[in-house]
């Protein structure tokens, strides 16, 4: 790496480590890229901030990868085989299952919360939302909002002692939807 090693380069480490099922260590980051830590800091933000960047990296990967593979004329048949798809696989995804059993708090924290990961996962639905054709009384936005909010209460039960229930947060989500002009 020529020259002091960039925010994509502390993202990217700070991925390895999710992905390999450890914790975010800052300390230990800023040691391996060389960094002092006000300089990681400055770089990424604080631990959450830098877990939601990592966070909204994997979710976006996952999701162009899932509606890169599902065909089909555009319409609410494709979008909810897109959203299901992505919960499916989201919840089976080892590393997050990691985090959200190593620390539930954090997770819920990031995962459900305002942020980065929120913000790009409603960017991501409210494209489909539109690439399918589907308009709604209610701004794009906002059902797509909707929908990541159906999906983490559905997906993400698991927090409160229950099971992720899919079934039940597709037949809802797909209510929903349904409502497109």
């Amino acid at each position: 790496m020529a020259g002091p090693p960039s925010t994509d380069d502390v993202v990217r480490a700070a991925t390895e480590a999710y992905l390999r099922g450890r914790t975010i260590d800052m300390s230990a980051l800023a040691t391996e890229l060389g960094l002092s830590r006000a300089t990681l800091y400055r770089r990424v933000g604080n631990h959450e901030q830098l877990l939601g960047r990592v966070l909204a990296d994997s979710t976006e990967r996952t999701y162009l990868a899932i509606e890169a593979g599902v065909t089909g004329p555009p319409g609410l048949a494709r979008t909810l085989v897109v959203v299901e798809r992505f919960m499916r696989t989201v919840v089976t995804l080892a590393p997050l299952k990691d985090l959200a059993r190593r620390d539930p708090v954090l997770f819920a924290k990031v995962i459900m919360s305002p942020g980065e990961v929120e913000s790009r996962a409603a960017r991501l639905f409210t494209e489909l939302l539109d690439r399918n054709g589907l308009r709604f009384d209610a701004p794009t936005a906002a059902v797509a909002q909707a929908v990541i909010r159906i999906g983490d209460s559905f997906m993400y039960s698991q927090l409160l002692g229950g099971e992720p229930r899919l079934d039940d947060a597709v037949q809802v989500i797909g209510l929903l939807l349904a409502t497109a002009k």
